[in-house]
Order: C-alpha cells, then sequence, then structure tokens
C-alpha cells in the first residue's frame, strides 16, 4: 500500500504536536507545585509523559509515517539508509511545524490563568544548561548527555524496526527508552534528545532557551548520526 506523502506530513505534524503539548505540558503545567496545594509530577511523572506521548503516537501513525517525530530520528535514519532525502526534508519540515503548533497552544494555555502568567527564561519545558538552570551543568556535560543519549535512542530504534528486531513490541521499547533517558536527563538539560522538541518551546521563550538551542540541534544529530553507522555496522546481514 503506497501512503502519500501529504499524509505522512500530517501524520508527522500531528505526532510531534501531541508530544511537544504532552510532554513540555506536563513540565511547564503539571511539573511544579501549585498554589492550590496540588503536588507537583516531579522527575517521574514527567519523564513517564514523554515516554507514553512515544508509545501512543507509535502505534496511532506508525503504519503512516512510522512515527519519527524528531528530526534526530528522521535523520538517523536516512543515515542508515532507509529513507530518502526527500522524505526526509519533508517529515523535518512536518516535525519543527508541529512543535512550533504544540509550544503555541502550550503559550496560550499558561496565559489563561486567571492571576497572571509571566514567561520567565526557559518558559514553556524549554531545555538549556549553565547558571540558573536545573542543576547548573555546564556545556561539554550537556552536549556530551545530549549526544550519547540520542546514540542510544537511536540504536535502540533502529534494532527494533529491524528484520531482526520484534516490531510488535518496537513502540513499547522506544516508548520507555525515552522515558529512562528523561530520568537520567531531565536535571541536566530537560531532555531534549530531539530538536523539534526544543526548537519549538525555544523559539517562543527567546532568551537564554534560543541563545542555547544550537546545542539541541547539533548533539542530537551527532548521537543519531553515529548511532546509525554503529547499527550498520553490527547489523545481520539482510536485516534491513
Amino acid at each position: 500500500m503506497e501512503i502519500k506523502s501529504s499524509s505522512k506530513f500530517v501524520a508527522e505534524l500531528i505526532g510531534t504536536f501531541g508530544l511537544v503539548l504532552f510532554g513540555c505540558g506536563a513540565a511547564a503545567v503539571a511539573g511544579v507545585d501549585t498554589a492550590g496545594g496540588l503536588s507537583g509530577l516531579g522527575l517521574l511523572g514527567i519523564s513517564v509523559a514523554f515516554g507514553l506521548s512515544v508509545v501512543v503516537f507509535a502505534y496511532a501513525i506508525g503504519g503512516i509515517s512510522g512515527c519519527h517525530i524528531n528530526p534526530a530520528v528522521t535523520i538517523g535514519v536516512l543515515a542508515a539508509g532507509r529513507m530518502s532525502a526527500k522524505d526526509a526534508g519533508l517529515y523535518i519540515l512536518a516535525q519543527l511545524l508541529g512543535a512550533l503548533l504544540g509550544a503555541f497552544v502550550l503559550q496560550t494555555i499558561l496565559g489563561g490563568q486567571l492571576a497572571g502568567f509571566t514567561a520567565g527564561e526557559w518558559a514553556y519545558g524549554s531545555n538549556g544548561w549553565g547558571k540558573g538552570y536545573q542543576n547548573e551543568y555546564g556545556t561539554a556535560a550537556a552536549f556530551l548527555i545530549e549526544a550519547v543519549l540520542t546514540f542510544v535512542f537511536l540504536f535502540v530504534i533502529l534494532a527494533t524496526t529491524s528484520k531482526v528486531g520484534n516490531s510488535t513490541m518496537a513502540g513499547l521499547a522506544i516508548g520507555f527508552t525515552l522515558l529512562l533517558i528523561h530520568l537520567v536527563a531531565i536535571p541536566v538539560t530537560g531532555t531534549s534528545v530531539n530538536p523539534a522538541r526544543s526548537f519549538g518551546p525555544a523559539l517562543l521563550a527567546g532568551g537564554q532557551a534560543l541563545s542555547q538551542l544550537w546545542l539541541f540541534l547539533v548533539a542530537p544529530i551527532v548521537g543519531a548520526v553515529v548511532a546509525a553507522f554503529v547499527w550498520n555496522a553490527i547489523e545481520p546481514k539482510g536485516a534491513n
């Protein structure tokens, strides 16, 4: 069955929109204590939100686009020789637009607080590092964790979606990998491993979040490309 490019575009846009809205929304809306006494989701809750978002959309749109919802995934799949450059460009455009739309909806929701809302630095679940952000890790640590964890993420994706992987369970494996990644990386960078997820919130937050966006574009792509070469090197012949 041939799937139209327009269908893949819409699927990737909606999937990335959902990832940003649910994941960043969990961090920005429900991730902190509120004046009404409700406890925030905390590290585990936000990690689960991101992981489950991937699981949900993997089974919703996986049959249409493969559910990349992440430019690093698309570039990794391209580097592994599993898609064309034309399709990759289409996917990345859809992902960036979907992430921006998700961040815009989140911004609009937060702006609806009756008591008023002031967006501080790294608003809307933006990623960052350094003084004033989370546990204040340096640039080298932030780059390393983003590159290494994206490598792990892409390795799992390429392995589980290959002919030697268990494709019926791929969505769960990938989603749980992202959950584990967030458990480690949230205190360091807020966890990106996804340039689109970082792009949408940073563009609207501006300030430090926007000035630091480069790291969350470069590091995940580096990790993804390395993962593609490593997987291609060890993949059993004929398994792709």
